[in-house]
């Protein structure tokens, strides 16, 4: 599947191979430090490194694919906790996996910066380091 970086996100852009190692407890992690959407109140980009930890069961996420979904957020208004919490809802969609933690740390603004954590089972995050 070929998918254009400027069009808009859809789980359906995030394609998946099998799990080699399937009984197999194994934790991925990828980090994607130059993630942008934008701000819906001033338009203004935002900026952010997605940390993704997972533990897959039958199939992972291919990089391109991920990578080309993620882009596709740049010119999505959108608030730093509902990009989180889809991003991490459209990726437990398509993979259902184990166990999943998304951790979204974007860059100051106002001089103020926030930290997104979410969770699949949801709250896991909650009783664990992240």
């Amino acid at each position: 599947m070929t998918t254009h970086p400027e069009s808009r996100p859809s789980r359906a852009q995030l394609e998946t191979f099998a799990n080699q190692f399937p009984g197999r407890d194994y934790l991925i992690e990828i980090v994607c430090p130059e993630f942008t959407s934008v701000c819906p109140k001033t338009g203004q980009p935002d900026f952010g490194t997605l940390t993704f930890r997972y533990v897959p069961e039958a199939t992972c996420v291919e990089l391109k694919s991920l990578k080309f979904y993620l882009q596709a957020f740049r010119h999505e208004g959108i608030f730093y906790e509902n990009v989180t919490n889809r991003i991490l809802d459209d990726l437990v969609a398509v993979l259902q996996p184990r166990r999943i933690t998304l951790v979204a740390t974007f860059t100051p603004r106002g001089g103020i910066s926030s930290r997104v954590v979410v969770s699949h089972p949801s709250g896991e995050h909650l009783s664990g380091p992240t």
